[in-house]
């Protein structure tokens, strides 16, 4: 399945065996329903299907059975006008659109097949090919590109800087290695200065691993450091890192969780 077809949003629900499939609560019979409602009218009615798509088929960061053809899916109305529209933001989201939102999800799924995942994986004895929706969102991440690669140039500064980012665990794709030179001047302009420490740290780390030099980035994160210790923290996500927990040789949670099997 590692082409960029994206099949169409209705395609996807309807020959989908949802019943058949699962999510962090159970069977996702009730995904498909959850996936219309993101571009219902209603605001309250979005946010609880975005929360569907973060709790449920995404849960805690674990790939389930239904995380891929959602993801198809998530993917395929990302351009929708529809798409445009605010969403119930949460105290720690991003004002910003649906889109910002739904852009942010993809990007969560696909971080969890990068190659670092990959060979975390592999060190902790559990081969991620023996865990087919870890195999299923790896194959379909030039999909998800291609959908992506549609909002880099998006009006709203928030799904700009979400579509880039989104791009870095994407660009793991072997068939992608390619449209890394293309993506490098948007995350010097846009990612490596964002205000939001998260990107600033993600395009500086991305740069470094893609062998770009990051002399002059590495300062302005000093800067940005520094500009943030002293402002009114008024924004609605947090301007320094929350405290990490855990090992470093910690197992990926869905393995902790039990979503693959151990290795024999």
């Amino acid at each position: 399945m590692n082409s960029v077809f994206l099949p169409e949003p209705t395609t996807v629900l309807a020959e989908t065996n949802w019943a058949a499939l699962e999510h962090g609560y159970g069977t996702a019979e009730d995904t498909p329903a959850q996936l219309v409602a993101l571009l219902e009218a209603d605001e309250g009615v979005r946010s609880r299907a975005l929360d569907h798509l973060d709790h449920a088929v995404l849960h805690q960061c674990t790939l389930y059975s239904a995380t891929a053809p959602a993801a198809l899916y998530v993917a395929g109305i990302l351009t929708d006008p529809r798409t445009a529209v605010p969403v119930g933001a949460t105290p720690r989201a991003v004002p910003g659109p649906l889109r910002a939102e739904l852009v942010d999800w993809l990007d969560s799924a696909a971080s969890e097949v990068t190659d670092e995942a990959e060979a975390n994986s592999r060190h902790l004895g559990f081969p991620p090919e023996e865990y087919p929706p870890f195999v299923q969102i790896r194959d379909i991440r030039p999909a998800i590109f291609a959908a992506v690669s549609h909002c880099l140039n998006d009006p709203d500064p928030h799904v700009r800087e979400a579509s880039i980012a989104a791009c870095f665990p994407l660009l793991d794709d072997p068939g992608l290695f390619s449209r890394r030179k293309d993506l490098v001047p948007l995350l010097r302009r846009t990612l490596a200065v964002s205000e939001r420490w998260q990107y600033r740290d993600r395009a500086i780390e991305t740069l470094a691993a893609w062998g770009e030099d990051t002399t002059e980035l590495e300062v302005r994160r000093e800067a940005f450091e520094v500009c943030d210790s002293e402002r009114d923290n008024t924004r609605d996500w947090p301007t320094e890192p929350p405290p990490l927990t855990g090992s470093a040789s910690d197992p990926p949670f869905w393995t902790r969780a039990g979503g693959m099997p151990p290795a024999p």
